[in-house]
């Protein structure tokens, strides 16, 4: 089945840089269109970026220019590179494949 494990979360400064990890298990990894997606306790899921199988890649406003989604397809991971975070993007940070995710890794930008 789909399992997938987040990793690199943590508490940074705001300005600082953080890189989350996705790895993927029980599907085709290099087929599948991966995303990233992020929740605000008692606040909805908000879509953070997306990388197809042909590493085509979309972002959320609010995140482009500041993150990079990659996939390294020979360790089935996805990775989110943030830079110049905000307090705005203290969340938990979810990978998706389809309708099935993580359980999360908290990120949270605060002095």
């Amino acid at each position: 089945q789909v399992q997938l494990v987040e990793s690199g979360g943590g508490l940074v400064q705001p300005g600082g840089s953080l890189r989350l990890s996705c790895a993927a298990s029980g599907f085709t990894f290099s087929s599948a269109l991966m995303r990233w997606v992020r929740q605000v306790p008692g606040k909805g899921l908000e879509w953070v970026s997306s990388i197809h199988p042909d590493d085509y890649t979309t972002y959320a406003e609010s995140v482009k220019g500041r993150f990079t989604i990659s996939r390294d397809n020979s360790k089935n991971t996805v990775y989110l590179e943030m830079n110049s975070l905000k307090s705005e993007d203290t969340a938990v940070y979810f990978c998706y494949k389809g309708n099935n995710r993580g359980q999360g890794t908290q990120v949270t930008v605060s002095s």
